[in-house]
């Protein structure tokens, strides 16, 4: 029996016409940059960032 009460966990967004990659994850460029400009990545003990420009574009520098 199920109780009608209980509904299921929310699952994550589902990528639009992601590629087919054994394992890869999709983040949409909105999460990750959070409405700011740009965002640092921390890699194996290097910061990189991701810079968005006025043109809409995404760049990543070392």
């Amino acid at each position: 029996m199920s109780d009608p009460d209980r509904t299921p966990p929310p699952q994550p967004p589902q990528p639009q016409d992601a590629p087919a990659s054994e394992g890869a994850v999709s983040i949409s460029s909105r999460q990750l940059l959070q409405g700011a400009r740009e965002v640092l990545i921390e890699h194996e003990g290097e910061t990189y960032r991701l810079r968005l420009t006025r043109n809409g574009k995404l760049i990543l520098h070392k």
